[in-house]
């Protein structure tokens, strides 16, 4: 599993700490939501609308540097979008290791 980062926050930061303070709030502000609202229709089994708060979460698993987890989680929403559930191990696995590194920063 990937270990996810902040080469790229910091990369656009430039060297602005409050920034990357900025971006990181954010994340840690609409995650935890995101993945709660995810749970809820993924339980519900409206997977039209898990998908598109997978859509959601794909691009902060993109800002954290998880590229191969990216790439599951595009194929787990576009999964979703046909009804397919397959792939819903993996993501929550990535959830994991994302929430339990948002603890850590």
């Amino acid at each position: 599993m990937e270990t996810p980062n902040l080469s790229y926050i910091n990369t656009m930061a430039r060297g602005d700490e409050s920034f990357v303070e900025k971006i990181i709030g954010v994340i840690k502000g609409e995650f935890y939501q995101e993945i709660e609202v995810y749970k809820n229709n993924f339980s519900d089994r409206n997977f039209k609308l898990a998908a598109e708060n997978v859509h959601k979460i794909k691009h902060k698993i993109s800002i954290l540097g998880l590229e191969k987890s990216h790439v599951v989680a595009n194929n787990h929403e576009n999964n979703l979008k046909e009804e397919v559930h397959e792939l819903h191990g993996d993501f929550m696995e990535i959830v994991k290791v994302i929430e339990d590194y948002l603890v850590t920063i």
